[in-house]
């Protein structure tokens, strides 16, 4: 069930996009696929009804054969390199992290290289050169040697800084409430998020208004989110869902 009023507000801000002849740009991403599941499933029949482009961050260490011949079947799906196997060295008492200080340096990259590698040999014509770490957490000690190990580009959380050391291809609406139920986060809620984002890019900014889920932990209204979205901004000549190979360039 959805709110109608709510959604009245980002169809106002899209219109105001429209009467000034402007485009918004959206991307998907979707984190921790390993397998073929039937979460799996939903989400790319709802991708592909929609004509969504999707990225998804796969985990390394913990995925194989399987998914790479369900995904060849697809044609709008790409694959990130999700880490290596979404273990946390953060401690008991930090933030939950992969990528962090904790070991030395030479292991993490190198879990990153043979996660690189991995990818590109499993999924060769939609592997994408973009690191997603785990957590949206990386150290910045370890960002500089992204790009010997083949990296293009990096995707965390939140609006994009545009003095690092790489490319960032952020997101910055996650749909689930990991501090709460663990499901779909409110209607109302998640639209004020988006239409304060759009309101950041009508004003000047060029980043894609990134879209973060995690299929495999979606409830009812998670799934029943994510299809009116589909369906508000598909129908609207002021939204372009771009597939991520295209925003991050040559």
């Amino acid at each position: 069930m959805t709110d109608g009023i709510a959604w009245d507000t980002l169809h106002r801000e899209l219109d105001r996009w429209q009467a000034a002849g402007r485009v918004a740009r959206f991307w998907l991403r979707d984190d921790d696929a390993v397998e073929p599941t039937q979460a799996l499933e939903t989400l790319m029949a709802l991708t592909g009804e929609s004509e969504v482009p999707l990225t998804l961050a796969v985990i390394p260490g913990l995925t194989g054969e399987a998914l790479a011949v369900r995904l060849a079947e697809e044609t709008a799906v790409a694959v990130a390199v999700h880490g290596w196997s979404h273990t946390n060295h953060g401690g008991p008492q930090g933030k939950k992290q992969e990528l962090g200080g904790e070991r030395p340096a030479e292991a993490v990259l190198g879990e990153l290289r043979e996660g690189f590698r991995l990818l590109q040999r499993l999924h060769p014509g939609r592997f994408l050169p973009l690191l997603v770490p785990p957590w949206n957490r990386i150290d910045a000690a370890l960002i500089p040697a992204l790009p010997a190990l083949g990296f293009a580009a990096l995707s965390v959380y939140g609006r994009a800084k545009h003095d690092g050391p790489m490319p960032l291809l952020n997101t910055h609406v996650d749909i689930i409430d990991w501090h709460g139920t663990r499901g779909g986060r409110g209607e109302a809620e998640l639209v004020a998020e988006l239409v304060a984002e759009l309101a950041d890019r009508f004003a000047g900014s060029d980043e894609p208004v990134g879209v973060l889920t995690h299929h495999l932990v979606h409830d009812a209204a998670a799934w029943d989110f994510l299809s009116a979205l589909f369906a508000t901004t598909g129908q609207h000549p002021a939204v372009c869902w771009s597939p991520a190979s295209e925003l991050l360039g040559p």
